[in-house]
């Protein structure tokens, strides 16, 4: 399982290079919710072949064990020659099921993702449940680690000028989250689209959180 681990790191800072894509739902962290009554602020851009977005990210606890997050920015989509500026509004909530111990390898959180993206003529609206795994890093310092994998099944609802389409979705992420000190963490993640006939099939995020 360490081994898979280590590989799965590797993988994902090399696949880092491409321009590529990841998303709106969910978040961009690691699957350990952030500490009861802590709150976690985030910026990041991303990129795919037909979109580019600027988004920002709020993380809230109330409990211990569950986080929920807001999404909300601006993207610039190119669909069928057309251009058009979207706005982008998501959120989530997660809650840790699974902790890393001697008898088990992960952090493991599961919970919901709802979204949206609207501009004239083009709304998709996307709802389901989703899935993190993680495993902290000890790096020398205070510095960490945290290499994340997570799976949402999507549904969407996209309303074109074209006209309109329902398609159920499993984008896969592949992230790393760097926290080099306790004031910030630095971000990268790479989503892929399984079975996704509405999105990219790729999206590159980079980004940071900010404990505050």
């Amino acid at each position: 399982m360490k081994r898979i681990i280590i590989a799965c790191a590797g993988l994902v800072l090399a696949m880092a290079a491409p321009v590529a894509r990841a998303q709106v739902f969910g978040q961009f962290t690691s699957a350990q919710p952030i500490a009861l009554d802590s709150r976690l602020g985030g910026g990041y851009l991303s990129f795919s072949k037909s979109e580019s977005e600027l988004l920002g990210h709020l993380r809230l606890s109330f409990h211990p064990g569950v986080d929920f997050g807001f999404q909300g920015g601006a993207s610039r989509v190119s669909v069928s020659n057309v251009n058009r500026t979207s706005i982008q509004l998501g959120g989530d909530v997660k809650v840790l099921v699974a902790r890393v111990s001697p008898t088990f390898p992960l952090d493991l959180s599961i919970g919901g993702a709802i979204g949206v993206s609207s501009a004239d003529d083009f709304t998709v609206l996307s709802v389901g449940p989703t899935l993190v795994m993680s495993r902290p890093v000890a790096l020398a310092g205070n510095s960490h680690l945290s290499p994340f994998a997570g799976a949402a099944l999507l549904f969407s609802r996209s309303d074109l000028a074209a006209g309109n389409k329902t398609d159920v979705s499993l984008p896969v992420r592949f992230g790393v989250e760097y926290a080099p000190g306790p004031d910030v963490r630095v971000v990268a993640a790479l989503q892929v689209g399984v079975s996704d006939e509405i999105r990219d099939d790729l999206k590159f995020t980079l980004g940071a959180n900010f404990p505050f």
